[in-house]
């Protein structure tokens, strides 16, 4: 018996058939092509009209399963962004720091 499910990107899908799950990367309705990716992190494209002959289960993410390289170069890509948005305040603090060490108490700077 077919089950009939429309791909949702992120979600996990067990081809029954085949006994493989994977995931669905992107849906592109205009070229009507759906992108996956597998747990070996092979992914292929294919079209809505075999994604609808093939006998699918939705399913959780599988325990142990490591991002793919695209989705981590994406969240190392958004963390490099929050270090940099914090570190300009930070390196303000730094370098006024680093004069008033150099001053005396007059304000006046130590020459060496």
């Amino acid at each position: 018996m077919s089950r009939d499910y429309e791909p949702v990107a992120g979600q996990w899908y067990e081809n029954l058939e085949e006994e493989e799950s994977f995931r669905v990367l992107s849906v592109d309705e205009d070229s009507e092509l759906v992108e996956i990716e597998y747990l070996d992190g092979d992914v292929e494209e294919i079209d809505l009209e075999t994604w609808h002959e093939m006998d699918l289960e939705p399913t959780q993410e599988p325990e142990g399963w490591a991002a793919s390289a695209k989705d981590e170069e994406e969240e190392e890509e958004d963390e490099e962004e929050e270090d940099e948005d914090d570190d300009w305040d930070e390196d303000d603090d730094e370098d006024d720091w680093d004069e008033d060490e150099d001053e005396d108490a007059e304000g006046r700077r130590d020459e060496y």
